[in-house]
């Protein structure tokens, strides 16, 4: 009689991650957030007697205790909106895909931890790892960051399952789609001045870093996606832009692009949104609706930056209303374009 032998086989493991929140939005949950993230050497990017400077002394004494009540003002009764966000997306999928699928949500800094998420893909016993770093354009700060501390992790185990690593989707159609069916909501019911793409900024300095082809000149050389370039964040937060104006039939007179978010003196990418937010008011405009697609889930960032500084900003210089598309949270379009990340190899 012929023995038939079955081999079983452990579940295929899904990481998705984002940056991270502070536990609270209390000074002190905040302090503990911002020294993790930005003690990491990609996201200041300088000697490590600079940074132990510049934090110690100049950021973690001030900055905690100034932001809290802008934290305050988003949070949710659950928590954080990244946070609450990223916990119905992991919930909706699990329910959605396969019981093959084992599906972590893990924080790059603060919680859930990458070390708690990844040890329960382990004792879950799964045989690859699928990691989906939940920022759409490529940056050493946030993508390469993120897969170098999963994989400083990883290299711990005995057992390494193989692994698989989305490193953007920046141009994925379904993202595309997402956030311009987000936007044709508010195009339908009103009628805005101009169209403002924001993407969240980074030190010119990174990217040059990245330059490996000595093209970068932060102009035109971002306007379309090259062999040379494709790393190149700027150009892939500017390809969105352009898919997603597409997508909805703005011409190119219709729309701007812009980078928010910097900080210290040292030179940013450009155009500066508050910058570009103000000659809008000066130009006479009272409506503008503002994408911010480098982000999936709202956060300070977009509730409170876009949404409520912006939005004063231009009402200083004579606007009326900065109208935030909302980012994509738990929208089902959102969920259908991580499922498609998740199940095609």
């Amino acid at each position: 009689m012929d023995k038939k032998s079955s081999i079983i086989k452990g579940k295929k493991g899904i990481l998705l991650v984002n940056l991270g929140t502070p536990d609270s939005f209390s000074p002190s949950d905040i302090r503990k957030y911002l020294a993790e993230f930005l003690w990491d050497y990609r996201v200041i990017d300088i000697n490590p007697l600079g940074r132990f400077f510049l934090l110690n002394f100049i950021i973690l004494p001030f900055r905690p205790k100034r932001i809290s009540p802008f934290y305050q003002k988003i949070w949710l009764k659950d928590g954080s909106p990244l946070l609450v966000y990223g916990k119905k997306v992991a919930a909706i999928l699990k329910e959605k895909i396969s019981s093959e699928y084992h599906i972590e949500l893990g924080m790059r800094y603060g919680n859930p931890s990458l070390n708690s998420a990844l040890d329960k893909m382990k004792k879950a016993g799964v045989n690859s790892i699928k990691i989906i770093p939940m920022y759409p354009q490529y940056s050493s700060a946030a993508n390469a960051s993120t897969l170098e501390k999963v994989m400083d992790i990883l290299k711990t185990w005995q057992n390494i399952p193989s692994v698989n690593i989305i490193s953007d989707f920046y141009d994925n159609p379904k993202f595309i789609n997402s956030f311009a069916e987000l936007g044709k909501k508010y195009l339908e019911k009103d009628n805005y001045d101009h169209i403002l793409f924001s993407f969240h900024g980074l030190p010119e300095r990174q990217l040059k870093k990245g330059d490996d082809f000595n093209v970068c000149n932060f102009g035109t050389c971002c306007e379309t996606i090259t062999e040379k370039n494709q790393f190149c964040y700027r150009a892939q937060c500017y390809q969105t832009a352009y898919l997603i104006a597409e997508k909805l039939n703005i011409n190119k007179d219709g729309f701007s692009i812009s980078f928010q978010s910097r900080l210290g003196r040292t030179p940013w990418i450009k155009p500066y949104t508050d910058h570009v937010i103000e000659e809008f008011g000066k130009k006479g405009y009272k409506k503008v609706l503002v994408f911010s697609p480098s982000f999936v889930s709202d956060c300070l960032e977009t509730s409170y930056e876009i949404a409520h500084e912006y939005n004063e900003l231009f009402k200083k210089f004579g606007g009326e209303k900065i109208q935030l598309v909302e980012s994509l949270n738990d929208n089902p379009l959102w969920i259908e374009t991580l499922e498609s990340l998740i199940l095609n190899d």
